[in-house]
This record gives structure tokens, sequence and C-alpha cells, in this order.
């Protein structure tokens, strides 16, 4: 016994001995990092400085997918259109990974896509490392090394251009702090869906199956625990890059609750809803004819594994076998939305092939990267407008739909069930439903209305919409961003 008392006091007093050289050596390597840190801000405030664009504020925005078709893209083309409203002689940037397509083709596609043409020109800046933010190249630990690879991205943009204003329009709050403190931006970020959620941490604390959770891991506690430290720990990294935002935007009541409770910057959070173009869709007439028998379902949403639409093909599946049985005229299902990569296109073919194991190929049709036109019309002919997104941050087709004339069913969750689908007036402006049965009974339901019945909905949620329109964006957007150019 004493000996091994002995041989503790010889490792107690071997480790106390290195404390101090140890101390000395980490007080070391964190001055060179410093120094290191600010010889790169240094040179970027001289690269910043010695620019052709001269006096002008240069307002950048990150947005590496901007030639896609989402909601968050049509965020991207108003908040600019606003910006070069009220700041005309400001010089404007985005980032961007699309490297496949020029800029003249990236903004023919936003006034294709989203009837949006900007008076003032605009620079792209063409990243060639955006692979580094693709989830196909993280099978494992998804979360951080994305965030960690938006890093390296932000750093190649930095690199390229120094703006004096830095937005972050998608979401990758890591770039936040690496434009503040070494670009010297004042920085701002819209945020349409936080990173992590508590949502998230529920779904793995109660190891239910998700999207983002395997079963093989539900079904392990050890390997459960450990996802649930890995996802707190991102928590507190997010939340603490997020903090670094000078102004922050949320697009709905529900990333806003998230945002407060991760980000803790309540002083500079404002709710900005996303604009919505209501008024071209509220040009429809409600009693317009439709050109085709039967009822069509439109389902308007991009091609990523979180709209769940798996979850309306099934649906519609059991909806058919209804029809059937209880004699309901023809029915069409329309899946509207953008591909951005490879990825999204796999994703259709599989979901083409659910279509024929469920044997409704031919009541379904994919619409992919459509004109904004053709979207408009099958809106315009749609009787139910379809939404499955579990916890949608805010839901701009659902916007759509019902501005459009359709009766809209859509997740209850999120976006849709805090802001969109509330009544109105006191009166019913849509349904909310979350499992594939209670979809099926639903859209049953809806469709055995009365025509006069529909119509009031309709009316009613035409009526609710118009706090989604561009024009209350851009009141809301200036009024949030003005403090970034003081």
């Amino acid at each position: 016994m004493a000996a091994a008392a002995r041989g503790w006091c010889d490792l107690l007093r071997f480790f106390y001995s290195l404390f101090f050289p140890g101390l000395i050596v980490c007080g070391t390597l964190c001055l060179c990092l410093i120094f290191i840190l600010w010889r790169v801000r240094v040179m970027l405030q001289r690269k910043k400085t010695s620019a052709p664009t001269g006096q002008k504020v240069v307002i950048a925005f990150f947005h590496p997918y901007c030639n896609a078709g989402g909601g968050g893209e049509r965020v991207l083309w108003c908040a600019l259109r606003a910006l070069q409203k009220k700041y005309p002689t400001a010089v404007y940037v985005i980032y961007t990974g699309d490297v496949n397509v020029s800029g003249e083709q990236i903004l023919e596609g936003a006034f294709r896509r989203f009837n949006i043409r900007l008076t003032h020109p605009v620079t792209f800046v063409f990243l060639r490392k955006r692979y580094l933010v693709e989830d196909s190249l993280y099978p494992h630990f998804t979360l951080l090394l994305q965030s960690l690879g938006s890093l390296v991205l932000g750093w190649e943009a930095l690199m390229q251009c120094v703006p004096d204003v830095y937005i972050d329009s998608m979401g990758y709050a890591f770039t936040l702090p690496l434009f503040k403190y070494l670009g010297g931006c004042r920085v701002g970020s819209y945020v349409h869906y936080p990173t992590i959620s508590t949502d998230m941490l529920s779904v793995v604390r109660s190891r239910n199956v998700g999207f983002n959770n395997a079963a093989f891991i539900t079904r392990n506690p050890v390997l459960s625990t450990g996802k649930l430290l890995y996802y707190y720990f991102f928590a507190f990294i997010y939340g603490l890059v997020g903090s670094c935002s000078d102004v922050v935007m949320v697009n709905s009541s529900w990333t806003l609750n998230h945002i407060l409770l991760l980000w803790k910057v309540g002083h500079c959070t404002n709710t900005v809803y996303p604009p919505c173009d209501v008024q071209t869709f509220l040009d429809i007439p409600l009693r317009e004819k439709k050109t085709t028998p039967g009822h069509l379902l439109v389902s308007v949403g991009q091609f990523r594994p979180e709209k769940n639409h798996p979850l309306q093909i099934r649906a519609f599946a059991k909806l058919l076998k209804r029809k059937k049985a209880e004699s309901l005229p023809s029915l069409k299902l329309v899946l509207i939305g953008g591909c951005r990569n490879q990825d999204d296109e796999l994703r259709v073919s599989q979901l083409r092939r659910l279509c024929e194991e469920l044997g409704v190929q031919e009541d379904v049709e994919f619409k992919i990267n459509i004109p904004f036109d053709e979207l408009k019309n099958y809106l315009s002919e749609g009787t139910i407008g379809l939404h499955t997104m579990w916890n949608e941050h805010f839901g701009i087709g659902v916007v759509e739909c019902m501005a459009a004339g359709t009766v809209i069913l859509a997740h209850n969750s999120g976006g849709p069930k805090l802001d969109i689908v509330v009544p109105h007036g006191g009166e019913v402006t849509g349904f909310l439903a979350d499992s594939e049965e209670d979809y099926a009974e639903t859209m049953a339901h809806i469709l055995s209305m009365s025509e006069e019945k529909r119509l009031r909905i309709r009316s009613n949620a035409r009526a609710s919409v118009n706090r989604f329109s561009d024009q209350e964006f851009e009141v809301a957007f200036l009024s949030s961003v003005e403090k970034l150019f003081k």
C-alpha cells in the first residue's frame, strides 16, 4: 500500500512539474494564433481598401445555391430588389457556388421563376468549394462537418471580395464570425430554418425515427446518448456563432422561438415574413372555369428529403382507394418543385418508383424547375394544395396555394400551423393534418364539400395572405437591416 501511495505521489509531482511549462506553451500558442488572425485581418482590410469599388458601400449576400428555385431564393432576390431601391449607389455582390451557369443566366432564372427583375447590376463571386457543404459528402456528423465546410467556403468568398455589409441569406451561421472579426464587416442573417432546433433534440432524446435520426440509432441506447451529447455540443457552438450577428431576421414564429433559445440575441432579432408574390396569384379569379375534368391536387416545394413527398404519394394512394368505394371524380396529383443537384434528381427517381410500387404512376405527374407562368397555371387549376413537411419553418408554397385559390392542406406543425393556416376573422382558411390516414381523410372531406363551402374557405384564405406580400416584406426587411448601414 505504501509503495502504491508513493507511486501516486510521484505521478502527481510529475504532472505538477509539467503544469507551468504547459501553461507557458499554451499561452505562447494562443498569442501566436491571435497575432496570425490580426495579420489576416490587416491583410483583408488592405485588400478591401485597394478594391476598385472606391468609396461605395459593398453589400454581399452569401447564398451558395442562388440559382435554385425555392422560397429561400425568392427571399434573396426580393431583398436585393428592396436594397437597390433604397441604396442605388451601393455595389451588390452574391457569393454563389453555381459555377455551371453565368451571372446573366442566374438573373434570367430569377425572372423566369419568380417574376423578379433587378434594376441595378449584381456582381457574382463564383465559389469552387461548394461541394464542402453538400450533405451527401458527410454520411455521419453531417451538421458539424457541413458547418465546418461552410467555414472553408466562407474563407474562399472572403478572399475574393471583402464587403462592408455581409448578409447570410441561406443559414450558414458559422460564416458570421469569419466575416465580422476577420473581414471587419457588419453582419446580418436571415434565418429560414435553424441548423439545429430543440425539436431535433427532442426527437433524439425520445428516440423517435426520423429522416435525420436513423432506426439503428434509436434502437441503441449508447448511440442515442452519444448523438444527443453531440447535438447538445453542436447547439452550444451554433448559439455562439449565431450571436455574432448584428442583425437577425427570422421568417416565422416557429423559427423565432428556436433562434431566441439558441442565439439569445433578442435585442436585434425581428420576424420578417418571407415575400410571397401574392398579388400575382390574387389575379386568378376564384370562379375560373376548370379546363381539366375532375380535381387536381397540387404540391409546391423543392425535392428535398424534409419536404416528405412520399407522405403525399402514400396519402394520395389511399385517397384513390377511397375514390373507387365512394365514387369520387377523377383525381390527379401534380408535384411541382426544384431540383438543386443530382441528389434531388435521384430523389425524384425514387419517388417515381414509389408511385409504381403503389400503382398510382398514371395519376401522379412531376413538374421540375418549371417556369413561373406554368406554376401559376397549375395552381389556378388546382382544387387542393398539399404540403407535408414536418415543422416547415414558414411555407411560401402554402401561401401561394392559398392566394391562388386552392384549399390548402398543410402539416400540423411549424409555420403553417402558427402563422399561415390560422383563422381569419374567425373563419376557416384551410386544413392541417399529420399522418397518411389523416391526410387521406381530410382530402376526401374537402372533395366532398359543396362548391359554395369550398369557395368560402378559399375567399377567407385569400383575405388572410396580404400580410405576406412583397410590399410588406420590403418594409420589414429594410427596417431590420437599417442598423447595418449606420
